[in-house]
């Protein structure tokens, strides 16, 4: 009975195993080797003046 229910097991494993490996969807992938990067321009922020906070009385 244990045999029974390991080749059961087994085979049930495999065919689920070739469904897998067969049953993809082969799509193809378009890749740009092309690709320039982008080059993001970075602002120099210099602080104009600075804030006085008022007064929390804490």
């Amino acid at each position: 009975m244990l045999l029974t229910i390991t080749l059961i097991l087994s085979g049930l494993v495999t065919i689920n195993l070739l469904l897998l490996k067969f049953s993809c969807n082969k799509t193809a992938r378009v890749t740009k080797i092309d690709k320039k990067p982008v080059v993001l321009r970075t602002r120099n922020i210099t602080p104009s003046t600075s804030q006085i906070l008022a007064p929390t009385g804490s």
